[in-house]
């Protein structure tokens, strides 16, 4: 069973960037598929990112395609966000999860990850 510790997160002005890292420890990093979501006050919590095993392929979420980049170092056991240009509307607490998977693939869903950090706050000021 593997455990998630986010860690990065901050406070930053509009146009600014963060990375926010997620650690891994407790299992097979490169068997996981990883995904990063975030929830505002008030509101569901919603995809971000995710990145495949290998980091061969990756999905974003459209109102963050062209400003964020995941990333991972399966030999860090890390996976990484890469948030640039950021807007007020980012504000949110940021998880990241995991999810094992055979195949090659990219998950999308909250419902379908299994285990997830305890979230970094992201803020950004207008």
């Amino acid at each position: 069973q593997v455990q998630l510790v986010e860690s990065g997160g901050g406070l930053v002005q509009a146009g600014g960037s963060l990375r926010p890292s997620c650690a891994a420890s407790g299992g097979t990093f490169d068997r996981y598929v990883m995904g990063w979501f975030r929830q505002a006050p008030g509101k569901e919590r919603e995809f971000v990112a995710s990145i495949s095993r290998s980091g061969g392929k990756t999905s974003y979420a459209d109102s963050v395609k062209g400003r964020f980049t995941i990333s991972r170092d399966n030999a860090k056991n890390t996976v990484y966000l890469q948030m640039n240009n950021l807007k007020p509307e980012d504000t949110a607490v940021y998880y990241c999860a995991a999810e094992v998977r055979l195949l090659t693939s990219v998950v999308v869903t909250t419902q379908e990850y299994d285990y997830w950090g305890q979230g970094t706050q992201v803020t950004v000021s207008s």
